[in-house]
């Protein structure tokens, strides 16, 4: 995946809470065994209903998306971090999110910023008034600011620096490639071998 430095972009306003995985992303487009081509299902049913505020032009081509609270609960689809990706967020931010749903963003380069519910209606507000408005997340110090807006958010050390390296659980593993391949050496013959991409 793509290093994770800095994120800047204009606001799209989901001023909803609980906002589940099958409302991302319908069960009816989980057939794609591909992480791409979803974005334009990201919030299917809400679109139908028409009047969704993020069809409206001035919302799209957003790259930070902020919601309410409790972002990403229900199933552990990781459909929908690859829909939102796919859609054009790089970044989603709410006052918290359901664990699974973090853990599949983090996993695919899509950043989850969680901050307090009050800097969260704060940006929202500024969205809806002023839709040209741009946020700047700042991941090495770990910072996010739009207008009069600035806060600091939290992330473990290891997914902050899995993010910045741009270290998916693929590439994790082939750092310890020539470990793997010495392991593999000391294997007894009679046992299955597996050779490395540099074997």
């Amino acid at each position: 995946m793509e290093p994770v430095r800095l994120i800047e972009g204009r606001i799209a306003p989901l001023d909803r809470a609980n906002v589940d995985t099958d409302q991302i992303m319908p069960k009816q487009f989980l057939k794609r065994i591909e992480r791409s081509g979803f974005g334009p299902y990201v919030f299917w049913d809400w679109r139908r209903a028409g009047g969704f505020i993020l069809d409206r032009a001035e919302y799209r081509g957003a790259a930070v998306l902020v919601a309410g609270p409790n972002f990403g609960c229900g199933s552990s689809r990781e459909h929908a971090a690859w829909g939102l990706q796919d859609a054009g967020y790089r970044a989603v931010v709410a006052p918290s999110f359901a664990d699974i749903f973090r853990s599949n963003c983090v996993k695919i380069g899509l950043l989850p910023v969680e901050l307090p519910e009050e800097t969260v209606r704060r940006l929202l507000q500024l969205a809806l008034d002023d839709p040209a408005t741009v946020a700047s997340i700042d991941l090495e110090a770990q910072t996010v600011s739009a207008r009069e807006v600035a806060a600091r958010f939290e992330i473990d050390s290891f997914t902050k620096e899995c993010l910045l390296s741009g270290w998916d659980e693929i590439a994790l593993t082939l750092r310890q490639e020539s470990e793997i391949a010495a392991f593999e050496a000391r294997r007894p013959e009679f046992l299955p071998r597996v050779t490395t991409a540099s074997a």
